[in-house]
């Protein structure tokens, strides 16, 4: 078998739209994923049941289905419903980034307030305790000590999480978007190659994800140096 380098050159132009397109819904959908992510992460530690359950209930079912079936049932589904198509919504909705952004956010969202919330209960009670002593209100104290901390410790889990939705952006192909495997889905209908289309889409989402992991290793090396073991 020769790779047939020809076609991938050829088609390079698509592969680097592909890839815009990719960083944009992967940026849009990590931005407002997060955005959600804070406000359930910290319902999801509360002690009020009506504070807490709608966080978990939220979290439990997006956790639970796969992201493919709700990004059918929001670009797909909603469709159906007369007064969704008559609404002010329905420009938006009808739009194939629009929803593949919010399919995608609404997914990390709920992994994400888990992290969240792990990373909440994780903090150290001293840290709570020194806080208290300096009279800290409660909203102060989560502002000030509580979230900045648990977002800091919170980086490694999270960059798995982006990560994770680096390669679920693969999906939004499926609802007629050119990202990567848009473009490689593309070049395989013109050429009938599907190993060359699909290779090189591989070849871009590992050099994407190598600069993810690059950056979150910068950001924790910045935010987590001082849970490092110290040299004697």
């Amino acid at each position: 078998m020769i790779f047939d380098f020809n076609v991938i050159w050829a088609s390079l132009p698509l592969y680097f739209g592909g890839v815009w397109v990719t960083l944009s819904i992967l940026l849009i959908s990590l931005a407002f994923g997060l955005a959600l992510a804070i406000p359930l992460g910290l319902m999801r530690v509360s002690r009020q049941p009506l504070v807490n359950f709608p966080a978990w209930f939220y979290t439990y079912v997006i956790r639970g289905t796969p992201m493919l079936v709700q990004l059918f049932l929001i670009y797909y589904g909603l469709a159906q419903f007369e007064s969704v198509r008559e609404s002010a919504l329905w420009p938006y909705l009808s739009n194939a980034t629009f929803c593949a952004c919010l399919a995608f956010a609404i997914n990390t969202s709920a992994y994400t307030a888990e992290i969240v919330a792990g990373s909440l209960r994780a903090t150290p009670h001293g840290e709570i305790e020194a806080a208290k002593a300096t009279g800290m209100s409660r909203f102060t104290l989560y502002r000030r000590i509580l979230l900045p901390s648990a977002l800091r410790r919170s980086l490694p889990q999270y960059s798995n999480e982006a990560i994770m939705m680096l390669h679920t952006t693969s999906l939004a192909s499926i609802v007629t978007l050119i990202d990567i495997t848009g473009a490689a889905r593309t070049v395989n209908a013109r050429f009938y190659m599907p190993f060359e289309a699909f290779i090189t889409a591989g070849v871009f989402y590992l050099a994407l994800t190598f600069i993810l992991v690059r950056l979150f290793k910068l950001a924790e090396r910045r935010w987590l140096a001082y849970l490092a073991p110290r040299k004697h």
